[in-house]
């Protein structure tokens, strides 16, 4: 009976300050962040999947590596931005899913699997910290995936 009261009361507690939400009479708790510390990749992401070359570039370092199929440069932002331009003419994008995500200090990793022009793709990203939960990329890899027999 104790314990009963006792996480009624939690849940009063609770409610009364907007920490639950009540629907069909369940009570849940809110949920995380689906990313946490990996929300710099969302918009990343998103960009990905869309081929948003415009907006992607937006999260470029001023130079960067750049690898596309089997070409690797060192670029400006602003040829990063026509690589990838011409990358995407060439394989319009379907979907993006992460794979794999992974981070030190003031570092990022992310690799996805990009459905583009009927292939797949692994995409690779490195990310540095600029400050303040700021992150430029700074290494983009786009490989063929090869087909697992």
């Amino acid at each position: 009976m104790h314990i009963f009261v006792t996480a009624a009361a939690l849940c009063v507690c609770l409610l009364s300050y907007g920490q639950v939400q009540q629907t069909n009479n369940f009570m849940a708790l809110p949920q995380s962040r689906p990313q946490g510390e990996f929300s710099v990749f969302s918009s990343i992401t998103k960009y990905l999947a869309a081929g948003d070359v415009a907006s992607l570039s937006s999260w470029f370092a001023d130079n960067l590596d750049v690898t596309v199929l089997s070409t690797s440069r060192n670029c400006s932002k602003k040829q990063a931005r026509e690589i990838l331009r011409n990358f995407f003419a060439s394989n319009t994008p379907r979907s993006f899913e992460v794979t794999h995500r992974a981070s030190e200090t003031n570092k990022k990793y992310l690799i996805g699997l990009l459905n583009a022009g009927g292939e797949l793709f692994q995409v690779t990203i490195y990310a540095t910290s600029t400050g303040q939960d700021t992150y430029k990329i700074q290494q983009l890899n786009i490989s063929r995936q090869m087909a697992a027999y």
